[in-house]
């Protein structure tokens, strides 16, 4: 029987590692097997094997500095440490990677683990080595705060220094596979981090370089550790399945064989059988037993060129019944990760359904080694990295995700979007010109609009798929052609969009919209307060002065000095003295530190209507500025209203006639003047506050609420305090439409008999 991971097995037999049974206990102290070390000649001859060219002196160097660099270090299975690198740079070769390659596996962990410098690497092997072993290195004594953050900071460089060179990638996955391979000696409490670090970053990066030999083993390896008993079953019902159909396999190959070869077809067929994590994954997935499952043997039929494979997928639907809405074709349409190959399932013999994947022998080496089975030099090409910028969309997917990620605001943000951006399978859909868009399963219109461009993410009103108004959080199907509508009038994203798209670029480009748009508003809100100053303050400003000024309060620009005032972090006042050194504080001329508090009011006021231009409007609690209502009683519209800038939350509204604003007197700075912008056509409710004292009579609430919900009012809260045994106090918030509703409600609560009392309250 073949199998599937031929590869896989070739390399383990090939670096003399041994495979844990599948379903056996890991042993809590095992012995190490000691095996024999890989010799100089070993390692030299294995690369000879494929790059008769070889640098043979550069690989003895390396051979021999990278074993006295880690000395007497030992791994936790008992073996020189010196085995890992070894081992690391075996898998490798099977990968017939160039002598750098080889190079940097053996000296990866020089620099982190031993007295090694990058300076001094750089000295004996040369700059580009010494990249690749740099790039390798962790990042160490990070001060920050949970394991997660220095787990996505190292992240971080690892896939920047990718960027640069894919080969970091390539020793960087070696590694991780033989430390997998391995993870039976290091101590349990250690070993389930590991496998889920493995499972969520490793194997999914894997499988976006088109390496699914390695993220297939690499998954079974962190399946067998996280969930041991699973895969025990699942293993066991393989090898079962496996007893009964022992002839299935070799009988499917021979007709496969037959029947091309008749039509003049020259194939090579095998067969395969799924993995216990590929198994286990759709099980869940589709909420289906392991007999419901229909694919769990498939088999590859690999030809000369793409003419052949159309040919040969003829000849098999001719041949068997075809099993509907399974066919796909990724020759025409490749994966995002350079995959191609024709996809069928049929009925076989036996009725037994077949799984068939049908690619050339070249599209089966990227298939199964991905990026690494490119032809990393050709004469003219030069470094592998330039060559697979031409050829492979694997790696620039790998550069555009690094592109976006970079930008996340914070460790964990970054390690959230890999996350995202790795573990999706893919849609195609296409835009109403033809171009492709390939996105995550799952993903919607709003991933769509920013896959095209971040522009047309953030003005997205509307969409059409397949010519039919949609909303834009519908979940996009293979082949959906999707229109996107904009307007020019949004400029900047709803915040509550990042919680609906799924790709890593959506909602870092909505983040990004997002900390801008509140930039803007918070500098437009500075430049009024800081403009209004300047007014009264009857001295001139000129945004070539302020520039001139910015590196005494220590800002980069203009518009971070204004969002800095709009915030509370500067005063206008120091932006004044900044320009103009012999500026003094208004207050403290014009009205002295004891100016009571009608005199401030009265400068504060709302001004005519002739001068409505230099006021801010409010909206309610929906406005684009970021303004909120005084916590103790509100406004609501017909009250007079002042607004104070509170740091780093805006603005805060309270009526005139509020004794709160006493906490303000001091600070003029602060104020500024505000009027209602109410839309008539659009009501909404404010929130106000009043105190009632109630007859201590059973009922007496009830007739309380009942007059406030007869007359439209909404009761947002109560509390109660007893204040003698005849009476209650009530505190109720309302919200209400405006001040003559409000008066209306307090009419109506007087006029009841279990009212004592009625007042508002202005906190």
């Amino acid at each position: 029987m073949a199998y599937w991971r031929r590869s896989s097995r070739q390399m383990q037999a090939a670096t003399g590692q041994v495979a844990v049974a599948p379903g056996s206990p890991v042993p809590e102290k095992p012995k190490s097997p000691r095996s024999r070390m890989m010799r100089q000649y070993d390692l030299v001859e294995r690369v000879r094997t494929y790059n008769p060219d070889t640098n043979e002196d550069l690989l003895n160097r390396a051979y021999v500095y990278a074993m006295k660099a880690h000395g007497t270090q030992m791994r936790a299975s008992g073996d020189p440490y010196f085995s890992h690198p070894l081992e690391v740079a075996a898998i490798l070769t099977n990968l017939k990677l160039d002598d750098a390659t080889i190079v940097a596996a053996l000296l990866h962990d020089t620099i982190e683990d031993t007295e090694a410098t990058r300076a001094e690497i750089d000295n004996i092997f040369g700059h580009e080595i010494g990249a690749l072993v740099e790039g390798l290195t962790k990042l160490k004594r990070l001060e920050l705060v949970s394991r997660e953050a220095k787990q996505a900071e190292n992240l971080r460089k690892l896939l920047l220094a990718i960027a640069d060179d894919v080969r970091v990638l390539l020793i960087k996955l070696a590694d991780r596979l033989h430390n997998m391979r391995t993870l039976e000696f290091v101590p349990h409490a250690s070993r389930r981090r590991i496998a889920e670090e493995t499972l969520d970053i490793y194997a999914p990066l894997a499988g976006r370089m088109g390496m699914h030999e390695m993220r297939e083993e690499l998954e079974d390896l962190s399946f067998h550790v996280l969930d041991p008993e699973a895969y025990a079953v699942v293993k066991q019902r393989l090898d079962a399945l496996a007893d009964r159909n022992r002839n299935l396999i070799g009988e499917i190959e021979s007709q496969l064989s037959k029947n091309l070869q008749k039509n003049g077809i020259t194939a090579r067929v095998y067969g395969r059988r799924k993995q216990p994590f590929s198994i286990w994954t759709k099980m869940e997935r589709k909420s289906v037993g392991f007999e419901q499952l229909s694919d769990i043997y498939g088999f590859r039929i690999i030809l000369n060129d793409a003419e052949s494979c159309y040919r040969a997928l003829g000849v098999v639907h001719t041949t068997w019944p075809v099993v509907p809405g399974r066919f796909k074709d990724y020759i025409s349409t490749p994966k995002q990760n350079d995959y191609r190959s024709l996809h069928t399932t049929v009925i076989g013999p036996g009725n037994q359904r077949v799984e068939l994947q049908i690619r050339t022998e070249e599209m089966n080496q990227i298939a199964e080694f991905g990026i690494a089975a490119h032809a990393f030099y050709k004469e003219g090409m030069g470094s592998p990295t330039e060559r697979l910028k031409h050829e492979s969309n694997a790696f620039a997917w790998l550069r555009h995700t690094v592109g976006i990620l970079s930008e996340s605001a914070n460790p964990e943000e970054f390690l959230e979007h890999t996350k995202l951006e790795l573990f999706h399978d893919q849609v195609f859909c296409f835009t109403p010109k033809g171009k492709l868009i390939a996105l995550p399963r799952q993903a919607n219109v709003i991933d769509f609009a920013y896959a095209v461009h971040t522009d047309v993410g953030n003005s997205a009103v509307g969409c059409k798929i397949n010519g039919k108004f949609a909303p834009l959080s519908s979940e996009l199907q293979n082949g959906d052609e999707v229109e996107v509508l904009t307007s020019q009038a949004q400029s900047a994203p709803p915040s509550a969009w990042e919680s609906l798209a799924v790709t890593g670029k959506a909602r870092a480009a909505i983040r990004r919209a997002t900390r801008t748009a509140v930039r803007d508003q918070y500098a437009g809100l500075g430049r009024r307060i800081v403009d209004r100053l300047f007014v009264r303050a009857k001295i001139e400003y000129a945004d070539d002065k302020l520039k001139g000024a910015l590196p005494r309060l220590a800002r980069a620009s203009i518009e971070d000095v204004m969002a800095s005032v709009g915030r509370g972090e500067l005063k206008a006042s120091d932006v004044a003295r900044a320009m103009y050194p012999d500026y003094k504080e208004e207050r403290l001329v014009k009205y002295g530190a004891k100016k009571s508090l009608a005199v401030k009011l009265k400068l504060k006021s709302p001004p005519q209507p002739a001068r409505s231009t230099s006021v801010i409007p409010v909206r309610g609690i929906n406005s684009d500025l970021p303004v909120k209502f005084a916590p103790n009683g509100g406004a609501v519209p017909g009250d007079r209203i002042v607004g104070i800038v509170t740091p780093g939350e805006g603005i805060t509204i309270y009526p005139i006639q509020s004794p709160a604003l006493k906490d303000f007197e001091e600070e003029p700075e602060r104020w500024l003047d505000v009027r209602w912008d109410i839309d008539e056509s659009m009501p909404q409710r404010f929130p106000a506050r009043i105190l009632v004292h109630n007859v201590n009579e059973p009922g007496s609430l009830a007739q309380v609420a009942t007059v406030i919900a007869e007359h439209d009012g909404n009761i947002d809260n109560i509390s109660m305090s007893r204040r003698s045994p005849d009476f209650t106090e009530l505190t109720i918030d309302l919200e209400v439409y405006d001040l003559k509703h409000l008066s209306a409600i307090i009419a109506q609560l007087r006029a009841k008999a279990v009212v004592a009392k009625v007042e508002r309250v202005n906190g």
